[in-house]
């Protein structure tokens, strides 16, 4: 997961980054690690080992998703 996180910052940036979970009914499919909420630790602990730092880690575990949400809103009010 943590690979992945990591080309897909390549591809389009930090700032477009977010984690999300859906835990229920996958079964054995997700990654070795991260079968629940509790993997989260080790997600992040391997992107501190990539050299993410404190800030890039929030924007990907709320940050932007946060940030986005914000405009969101702001949009709707406007409408």
């Amino acid at each position: 997961m943590a690979d992945h996180i990591d080309h897909v910052v390549r591809l389009v940036g930090i700032d477009h980054v977010g984690i999300g979970s859906d835990f229920d009914g996958l079964g054995d499919d997700l990654p070795t690690g991260l079968k629940d909420v509790s993997g989260y630790p080790n997600l992040i602990a391997e992107l501190l080992k990539k050299g993410y730092s404190r800030e890039q880690i929030e924007k990907i575990c709320s940050g932007n998703v946060f940030r986005v949400w914000r405009e969101v809103e702001r949009i709707a009010r406007g409408m």
